[in-house]
């Protein structure tokens, strides 16, 4: 029994995580690499563990109550995890287990110095490291304190804070056991952390070193400033060498103490430039042994480095895989769609074969490689100017990649990616009728896609789809549709630049848009109000719809007096808006139509801040302020030198904004309308698949790829049976991660900044997208079927696709993280006349829900109000 509760560090690798845990796994495998130096060991197994565990049952239950428990009970959390680690450290270490750990040490050395180290079996994983979260005793002398601080180590898994850690990151209690470690002690004259990317900018090419004297508990634990060393390239780029005050040693019969560093070396570097250079190569070998940059603890001794821990770092913004070693400039598509959340795998690769240009995947977001596009002078100016009016901060971290010497090389304009053959496209005229036969074409196209499908399953439904994308690809494409969607938008931007110049009129077309014609999603917003004009009347439908919890309520609301016409009402809602969800561009996310429950809190809201008629009434204020406006800015001009001129050529671009602007949110309608009906196919296929036996839910075919999962319904089985699991734990991990608006293919991740100081000192900087001032309460809402607003509420959120604008008739004003002059949010503030300021970074965390806040809409700013 003896040798499976001790293993030798030289007989384990990353293999063996579920035996020594992570950390004796790391150590196995770092000992393996020619030329890295692990102090020597062995590691006390899981099932050694697992027998302790086996010989306190109570721990058990104490386990289960901890799993049903409310992380957010501190106090029975703390209360339960100190009886579970009194119990733990109370229980004797049997005799053969003790005789197994010593008969280890005595082979090492019995009277040496040790570390003993905490290696659970969930730790240092590609998607959480656990770093810090259980505890290591160095400097332990002697078999009694070993024994003593091993199972001090196994209680260490349930401190509190490893409890709270395992909850957040949604692991199981119960699935994770621990190993311990038992290294021969290094005594350094200096130590610390090495990054081989920067753990800041994500920049993989740039190593940081962090070095203090003594031991690395002193930078660990934050007791010192660390000498800090950036390498690149084999060479010391920046150092800063920090008043390094205290250092941590060993004393000689056990324990570490604090000592104080002697006033002339205290401003000395704990390593040369040269060790600097040495230790990241080192570095660099091991994190090709592991195939991703690692987070590696390190001591210097008489010249020689010893490496005493390497985990990933996973706080990285993943880099998209290219098939070629050249520099690679990608720009978001979450932060252009207003989705900035991870998507599933058939999700991401549902719009990559849909979407116009190629994409590329990292941490579940997308991405367009625009480097070719860069290179030339040409189609440089063109993409930064597009950048620029979509969100100014992806077009500042564009130009800052473009500062860098020789990051992206300069091409001929001639070359790919300059202006098409065919020049600029051909002006037309200002005619509603081209929008009426575009809605007209989608329509057609959308109900022959739902014709035609009826009949497809298996495999021939995927063959069937393929050609569907095509379609798809055509409809969006179609160059009267980019003509009028451009003609509207370049009529705007005429408007604001033309009559700042000659009136001094900020932001003028926000006010001439109100309640532009045949804009999809306004009149979805509107329309919502006229499904609140038929329940606030019935007072019983009211109080049931209070109390909705899940999604089969349309049929019991019909038997309620008067319910039948509300179950009509939301039912006709769904009919023509159903597609629609939060984070729609994600096939993945449940539609209204499947979960309708999300829309009632936001029904709820309009029965209870409106009065009847009130959509019918908010059209027409709007449409009469926009023509008021105009009536106005005409008269003025017209008292200007050649003001008739200038009238006349102002009121045909009203009447173009007017004619063609409510059609830019049309194409996204359409594109969500067809991805409905692709769902709808491929869950019948999932279904099927769930009977056969196949998958054992529905809903894990999300985690496939659209080519993966053909590749299952036409083998009708999943050949790698881990992949779905896999995939679930790193959408998981994707969500701790903050996608970038911009990031090189070096891995370094720019978010851009606002070059203004028009703003007072304190306001967040954003952009003015629809104009107005206005103050109120801040609501900071993540999830859109949380929403409680009351009338005057300032809607404040990470961002809004055109699934949040039935919340835009109840509010004052809006502020979101993402987005830009042409997103749908700016497009539908400007509909209802909504202060609007979008592109705040950090918005939801800077502002307090609350907290009153004032949102200035034409001058791009918030400011937080005391």
């Amino acid at each position: 029994m003896m040798e499976q509760y001790v293993w030798g560090l030289q007989d384990v690798d990353e293999t063996q995580f579920a035996v020594v845990g992570g950390k004796g796994a790391h150590l196995g495998g770092l000992s393996r690499i020619e030329g890295v130096r692990v102090p020597g060991g062995f590691c006390v197994t899981a099932d050694a563990f697992r027998r302790i565990m086996a010989e306190a049952p109570a721990i058990g239950d104490r386990l289960d109550e901890l799993s049903r428990m409310d992380p957010g009970d501190r106090e029975r959390v703390r209360t339960l995890s100190a009886q579970i680690r009194r119990t733990v450290e109370g229980t004797p270490v049997p005799g053969d287990l003790a005789a197994a750990i010593t008969g280890a040490l005595g082979r090492l050395g019995e009277e040496a110095a040790y570390a003993v180290r905490s290696s659970a079996t969930a730790e240092d994983l590609a998607t959480a490291s656990f770093a810090g979260q259980h505890d290591t005793y160095l400097n332990v002398v002697g078999p009694t304190e070993i024994l003593r601080h091993v199972s001090r180590c196994w209680a260490s898994l349930f401190t509190e804070r490893a409890v709270t850690y395992r909850q957040r990151n949604g692991i199981d209690h119960r699935t994770v056991h621990m190993a311990v470690v038992v290294q021969r002690m290094a005594f350094p004259q200096a130590s610390g952390i090495l990054f081989t990317a920067d753990p800041v900018t994500g920049d993989r090419k740039v190593a940081t070193v962090d070095a203090g004297f003594g031991l690395g508990e002193a930078l660990v634990s934050g007791l010192v400033n660390p000498d800090v060393f950036k390498v690149r390239d084999g060479e010391v780029v920046a150092k800063a060498i920090a008043a390094k005050q205290r250092a941590v040693t060993a004393l000689p019969a056990g324990g570490t103490r604090e000592v104080a560093i002697d006033a002339q070396r205290r401003d000395q570097p704990s390593l040369t430039d040269a060790q600097a250079v040495r230790l990241v190569r080192l570095g660099r070998r091991i994190e090709a042994h592991s195939g991703r940059p690692q987070d590696i603890e390190w001591c210097l001794t008489d010249d020689d480095f010893q490496i005493v821990q390497s985990r990933p770092i996973t706080t990285l913004f993943p880099v998209p895989e290219a098939d070629d070693e050249e520099n690679h400039v990608y720009v978001s598509v979450g932060h252009g769609q207003m989705m900035t959340d991870p998507m599933k795998p058939l999700g991401y690769s549902m719009w990559q074969l849909t979407a116009m240009v190629r994409m590329h995947e990292a941490g579940g977001r997308l991405f367009v490689d625009v480097t070719r596009r860069l290179a030339s002078p040409a189609s440089r100016a063109g993409l930064l100017d597009a950048m620029g009016k979509g969100d100014p901060l992806i077009r500042d971290a564009l130009e800052t990649v473009l500062e860098r010497d020789g990051f992206v090389p300069l091409l001929p304009d001639a070359g790919p990616g300059g202006p098409p053959a065919g020049g600029a496209p051909a002006p037309i005229e200002t005619d509603p009728a081209l929008v009426t036969e575009l809605i007209e074409r989608t329509r057609v196209s959308i109900a022959a896609l739902e014709r035609d499908i009826r009949t497809k399953k298996g495999p021939a439904l995927f063959d069937f789809l393929r050609e569907a994308f095509k379609e798809h690809k055509r409809v969006l494409s179609d160059p009267l549709s980019m003509q009028v969607i451009m003609a509207g938008m370049e009529a705007t931007w005429w408007l604001n630049d033309k009559l700042q110049v000659w009136l001094g009129e900020k932001n003028a077309a926000d006010t001439l848009t109100l309640s532009a014609p045949d804009n999809i999603t306004s009149e979805m917003g509107l329309a919502l109000l006229d499904v609140a004009d038929v329940i606030r009347p019935r007072p019983e439908v009211v109080a049931f719809l209070q109390g909705v919890d899940d999604e089969d309520f349309l049929d019991e609301l019909a038997k309620l007096p008067g319910g039948a016409e509300a179950r009509d009402a939301i039912e006709a809602y769904l009919d023509r808006y159903g597609m629609r969800c939060v984070g729609e561009i994600d096939i993945t996310r449940p539609r209204w139509r499947e979960r309708p429950s999300t829309i009632v809190p936001v029904i709820l809201d309009n029965v209870r801040n409106f009065e009847p008629g009130a959509a019918g009434r908010r059209f027409e204020q709007g449409r009469q302020k926009a023509q008021q406006k105009e009536q106005e800015l005409l008269s003025r001009l017209r008292a200007l030198p050649e003001g008739d001129r200038k009238a006349d050529e102002v009121k045909r671009m009203i009447d173009r904004v007017r004619t063609f602007i409510g059609y830019r949110e049309y194409p996204k309608y359409g594109i969500v309308s067809r991805y409905f009906v692709y769902k709808r196919a491929l869950m019948e296929e999932a279904e099927r698949l769930v009977r056969a036996g196949v998958i054992p839910e529905k809903d894990d075919v999300f985690y496939l790829t659209f080519q993966e999962l053909h590749d299952v319904v036409r083998s009708n089985r999943v050949d790698d049976q881990q992949l779905i699991q896999r995939r679930k734990d790193a959408f998981r991990a994707h969500h701790a991660l903050t996608p970038p608006r911009v990031l090189t293919s070096d891995g370094e991740a720019l978010t851009g900044a606002y070059r203004r100081d028009d703003a007072p000192a304190g306001a967040l900087i954003g952009v003015p997208v629809s104009a107005g001032t206005v103050e109120g309460r801040a609501r900071v809402i993540l999830d859109m079927a949380e929403a409680d607003l009351e009338e005057g509420d300032i809607l404040v959120t990470p961002f809004t696709d055109p699934s949040w604008s039935p919340l835009f008739v109840g509010i004052a004003g809006l502020v979101t993280e993402v987005g830009g002059l042409m997103t749908h949010g700016a497009v539908i503030a400007r509909e209802y006349g909504l202060p609007a300021v979008v592109g705040v970074e950090q918005a939801t965390r800077l502002i307090r829900d609350g907290q009153r806040i004032r949102v200035h809409g034409t001058d791009g700013y918030v400011e937080l109000l005391p």
